[in-house]
């Protein structure tokens, strides 16, 4: 046996197996482009590369794009879709997403957030309802038209239960720092609503690859003990929005402005 794994030191993996390494890292190639090769059975737009496979070991990719260029597009070609199909989404594929949320960073990896998944009918609606009278009060108390408030309403009801998921993207303080004054403990729970916003831009990330469809809404921000109240979340589960998801059935474009206008290089 080794003297080096008697004694508690290890080797470098390359001196003691090569043949093995070099497995690893065309492995480790695969697994960095593992979100592209979805995308083979995926109806993301066509402007995005598709994987070629060749064999078991060796992937490349049309028009010679890097992983970092293949991200880059995902992220400009996402969109909030707000209009979805009636086919199911997989509770896996859900999951799968999920996954892909909670490995965003996060202050101190205390990782804050906390997902509520509606998937039944009956749940949906009965948030859509509880939300659009919300809605519905606030603006008669500003005294809007009551014709744009109803149509509003109906937007609003019409959004959520036409989605065959609802995500309710919340936060917890249960394992962030505490402290004396308010100032800092302010600051802490800015930090985790950061997180928390991050976490869900994996999710929607994620399922743009997947070919799904998302949008991110921040209506619970306006009645958080509502929305934890009409779902009974646990009482440290703070809503902080919500994600529509499902298969598209519309398509949209969106436009950004020059970066220069929102970037100062000192």
């Amino acid at each position: 046996m080794d003297e080096g794994f008697l004694s508690g030191r290890f080797l470098p993996l390359d001196f003691c197996f090569p043949r093995a390494w070099t497995t690893i890292l065309k492995l480790e190639s695969e697994l960095a482009l593992t979100f592209s090769k979805q995308a083979l059975d995926s109806k993301l737009p066509q402007s995005l590369p598709i994987l070629n496979t060749t064999d078991d070991t060796n992937v490349t990719i049309k028009n010679n794009l890097s992983p970092a260029q293949i991200l880059f597009n995902l992220i400009k070609t996402r969109r909030s879709i707000r209009r979805y199909t009636t086919d199911p989404i997989p509770p896996e594929t859900i999951r799968h997403l999920l996954e892909a949320a909670t490995w965003a960073p996060s202050a101190h990896n205390r990782q804050p957030w906390r997902f509520a998944v509606l998937t039944r009918a009956a749940d949906i609606k009965r948030l859509a309802e509880a939300m659009g009278a919300h809605l519905r009060a606030d603006r008669i108390a500003d005294g809007d038209d009551p014709v744009d408030i109803e149509r509003d309403v109906a937007r609003s009801y019409a959004r959520l239960t036409g989605a065959p998921v609802v995500i309710i993207v919340c936060l917890s303080m249960a394992d962030m720092d505490s402290y004396p004054d308010p100032r800092r403990s302010r600051n802490e729970w800015v930090m985790a609503a950061q997180s928390t916003a991050m976490a869900a831009q994996n999710l929607l990330l994620l399922a743009h690859a997947e070919g799904l469809a998302a949008c991110w809404i921040c209506a619970p921000l306006f009645a958080p003990d509502l929305a934890q109240e009409t779902l009974a979340l646990p009482v440290d589960w703070e809503p902080q929005g919500l994600i529509t998801l499902g298969r598209p059935a519309e398509t949209r474009d969106k436009v950004r402005l020059p970066i220069d206008t929102r970037v100062k290089f000192l």
